[in-house]
């Protein structure tokens, strides 16, 4: 109860992070929105207030009830967005890991074109003033700072960037409103007939909707986002932002109609609402709140890849936390990723209306595959079955409609978003597959079994002593087994003499801030197991957590951690301690199905490139050491090997 009320709670400086951070990318759309639905056609009234009216109902319907009323309400513990939603239902169907990955592939996707886009559609506009002027290193240098700032975490910049977009949005409003004071009529559009009327009638109307579908792209960003500001925060703060948004979108409209049967041409309806002495500042205005557009995308693919690791979907990649407050995280490798492929859209495509085509497709799947997950959320959180049924069929037709009017952006620059969806959806696939696969065939042993063996090879002084405290991670989440290569490792490969032998498992748990820990004595002060139950969002500091579960043990008298060497006991000198983790490697000696070797391979490929195993448990490195076993996954069977006599 206490994080659902801090979650509701709603506060001045929470208000200014929501306003810095989820609001970027929705909120700069009126600079291309407009203009893409007018595109080359001649503006007439039918398009504009048709185009317009369209842009009014789908942040009413997509964003406002299904994303900030609806959606906002699966909240996993206080974390919102793809993967949080998909933690609280996988309990009850596994299939729901197709449209988990999908959507989670093509949001990150998503989070590399639009940054570009934003951007390049604010710096564009100093061609007004300067026609010569080369905006793609402009471009490079502002996406450059951007990526560069994010070490010092979301809450710097939302701090910074939340009265940068409190006077944009407020520019937007008295923009929009000066126009529609001068042509009121465009008011008329909030009738859902024009947008009837639009789609239906006006030629290749249907496929304006792909042009449409861009004015609530960065609504995905407020579900993501939602560990970061609060759902109180982000829904009074939405109030202001749509008011805004609607205002300049109908006043763009206005400004149109008052050039019906001209052409657009290299014209932006955006910063010909501005009086002349105001388009320089309000450039400014525009670029820094672009900046602000792709820092909405750059945190919440922070947050997924979070996420996706701990839920098994993404390489174990080093995560930093800059500061102590909930939900603020900074990933190197994604940082990169995001970087280079921005870079790289900026290089291809050059020019913001080149963008459009690429930009929209991957979200609208996004958004259907959030469709479907919520759809059966509310299902197993017993609401009603009509009510189920309403929200599936009218959010799966909407959004089928936009996926089907963007698929036309395909052969112009959609394949581009496609393309990067795929390969990340591959990576995703990969590597839940492969864990998969070793989950299923990995051999274990009953721990009570090899107590007998472990306090005798303890005392055998024959051998000689390893360590005082040797400490395996094991994969094994039952409190009564450990992994065969384990047994192997102590027994067989090197006896490793140790006076404790310690087993430790990490359990990853559904919720985010989970930070438990139990403990099973197998054998007084001889064999222990140690079991940490982490929310799926907290680091692996597992050095730290298990030097806290000694110092309890130590306190209330559980385990005796001094030397067991005469001379260093009766000094109560602490024993030395050795980590050990095993790390599996694919051997040449199976036999697997061609499309599970091809699974296997590819994630052993990728693994070597990620954080090692030691590092992402937070291990001290003076104190592991690493063992490289084979994992046989399916042994060779009916070797034909015949023996042959010797001759002299």
């Amino acid at each position: 109860m206490e994080n659902k009320s801090n979650l509701d709670k709603i506060s001045a400086a929470g208000l200014l992070v929501a306003m810095g951070i989820i609001y970027g990318d929705i909120g700069t759309s009126p600079l291309y929105v407009m203009k893409a639905i007018v595109g080359n056609n001649p503006i007439s009234e039918e398009l504009v207030l048709g185009g317009v009216s369209c842009v009014f109902w789908t942040l009413t319907l997509i964003t406002t009830v299904k994303y900030v009323i609806l959606i906002l309400k699966a909240d996993n513990n206080g974390e919102g967005g793809t993967l949080a939603l998909y933690a609280l239902v996988r309990r009850h169907a596994k299939w729901l890991t197709i449209p988990t990955m999908i959507g989670g592939a093509a949001l990150l996707a998503d989070g590399i074109i639009a940054p570009p886009i934003s951007v390049s559609s604010a710096v564009e506009g100093l061609e007004i003033l300067y026609p010569d002027i080369q905006t793609i290193p402009i471009v490079i240098a502002i996406l450059t700072l951007l990526f560069l700032i994010q070490i010092f975490g979301t809450k710097v910049v939302g701090y910074a960037f939340g009265p940068v977009m409190a006077v944009w949005f407020t520019t937007l409003a008295i923009l929009g409103g000066i126009a529609i004071v001068q042509f009121p009529e465009v008011l008329k559009a909030v009738n859902p007939y024009y947008a009837f009327n639009l789609l239906a009638r006006y030629p290749g109307g249907f496929w304006l909707l792909g042009a449409v579908f861009l004015c609530t792209t960065g609504a995905e960003a407020l579900y993501s986002d939602l560990g970061h500001c609060g759902r109180g925060n982000i829904r009074i703060s939405w109030v202001y932002v749509k008011v805004c948004l609607l205002l300049n979108y109908f006043g763009q409209s206005a400004w149109l109609l008052l050039h019906v049967g001209e052409k657009l041409g290299d014209r932006k309806p955006f910063f010909q609402l501005m009086p002349e002495w105001f388009i320089l500042p309000g450039i400014c205005i525009a670029t820094l709140a672009t900046i602000i557009a792709s820092q909405a995308m750059i945190s919440g693919s922070f947050s997924l890849i979070s996420a996706a690791i701990r839920l098994n979907f993404w390489p174990k990649v080093k995560i930093h936390y800059p500061s102590n407050e909930r939900g603020q995280l900074y990933i190197p490798s994604t940082n990169i990723l995001l970087y280079l492929g921005c870079i790289a859209v900026v290089l291809y495509f050059k020019r913001s209306e080149n963008m459009e085509a690429a930009y929209g497709l991957s979200i609208t799947i996004t958004m259907l595959m959030d469709t479907i997950m919520m759809s059966y959320f509310l299902y197993t959180h017993r609401s009603k079955k009509r009510f189920v049924f309403i929200f599936l069929f009218v959010f799966l037709a909407l959004e089928s409609a936009f996926l089907y009017a963007n698929l036309e952006k395909f052969p112009h620059g959609g394949w581009v978003s496609i393309l990067i969806s795929g390969v990340l959806g591959a990576v995703m696939y990969i590597w839940l597959k492969a864990n998969e696969i070793k989950l299923r065939l990995t051999e274990y042993y009953k721990l009570d079994k090899y107590l007998d063996s472990l306090k005798e090879l303890s005392k055998d002084i024959t051998v000689p002593k390893y360590t005082t405290h040797l400490v395996f991670m094991t994969n094994a989440s039952r409190e009564s087994e450990i992994e065969s290569k384990i047994v192997y490792s102590i027994f067989q490969k090197r006896p490793k003499r140790a006076d404790v032998y310690w087993f430790v498992h990490v359990d990853t748990t559904d919720e985010p801030n989970t930070l438990e820990y139990k403990v099973k004595q197998c054998a007084q002060d001889d064999v222990y197991k140690v079991t940490f139950r982490l929310g799926f969002r907290v680091p692996h500091k597992i050095n730290l957590y298990f030097r806290h579960v000694l110092e309890e043990m130590v306190k209330n008298g559980q385990v005796d951690i001094r030397s067991r060497y005469e001379s260093l006991n009766k000094h109560n000198v602490i024993g030395d301690f050795r980590f050990v983790v095993l790390k599996k490697f694919l051997s040449y000696n199976n036999e697997l199905p061609f499309w599970e070797n091809l699974v296997m391979k590819a994630y052993f490929f990728i693994k070597q490139y990620t954080t090692s195993e030691e590092k992402w448990f937070g291990l001290d490195s003076s104190a592991v050491k690493i063992e490289h076993v084979p994992m046989v996954i399916k042994p060779v069977e009916n070797i034909p090997l015949t023996e042959i006599p010797w001759k002299e």
